[in-house]
């Protein structure tokens, strides 16, 4: 998936389609609790952010898609994602975080046990772990969000958001609209977040 910055504009085009033809609901509108302790960022990284996740589209939609009923299962609310090739980023609230960091480490396990035997990499470590960081408060929560939405482009993938075919934006977007989506972005800036553990790929 690091061709995709050498892609076409009719490839990720036709990438992003397929994406929207396997639409899936809207879990969560975006909104701030204030209770600190129900809503996390939850980060999953490759083992030494190696792009194992990111190996072909197909593989990059099938874990999407897992990552989120791994959360329905748990009973998470969903308000944003993003994967990308070696990691991902969801922020949820959820009741029971150990529940649902357990539900993780099965889909950590189930993922690499596939991925290995479709490389040819028995034994290879494929992810790192889970982690999770709790809302402080509002202006974190919606920093948070925008950080999510913001990833792809960080990270130089694509110019703008709703062009990344595997993340939660271009719903949000939908449901937000452009002016308030802008005004949120001014007003809870992402600035230097994720400094220090997000530049080499968490």
């Amino acid at each position: 998936m690091y061709a995709w910055r050498q892609w076409t504009p009719e490839k990720r085009a036709e990438i992003l389609t397929h994406r929207r033809r396997q639409g899936r609901p809207w879990h969560g509108p975006p909104h701030f609790t204030g209770q600190q302790t129900t809503q996390y960022l939850i980060t999953g990284a490759c083992y030494e952010h190696a792009p194992i996740l990111g190996t072909s589209p197909e593989r990059m939609d099938a874990f999407a898609s897992r990552l989120l009923s791994t959360f329905e299962t748990a009973e998470a609310v969903v308000h944003a994602w993003c994967v990308l090739p070696n990691h991902y980023h969801v922020l949820s609230t959820t009741l029971d975080l150990p529940k649902l960091i357990a539900q993780l480490g099965k889909l950590h396990g189930s993922t690499s046990f596939t991925w290995n035997g479709e490389d040819g990499a028995r034994g290879r470590q494929c992810w790192h772990r889970a982690t999770d960081r709790a809302m402080r408060s509002e202006q974190h929560f919606w920093a948070t969000l925008n950080y999510i939405h913001h990833n792809p482009v960080r990270h130089g993938y694509v110019s703008k958001w709703q062009e990344w075919p595997w993340s939660s934006a271009r719903d949000y977007l939908a449901n937000q609209g452009a002016d308030e989506a802008a005004r949120i972005w001014k007003a809870f800036p992402v600035l230097d977040y994720g400094a220090g553990w997000d530049d080499a790929g968490l």
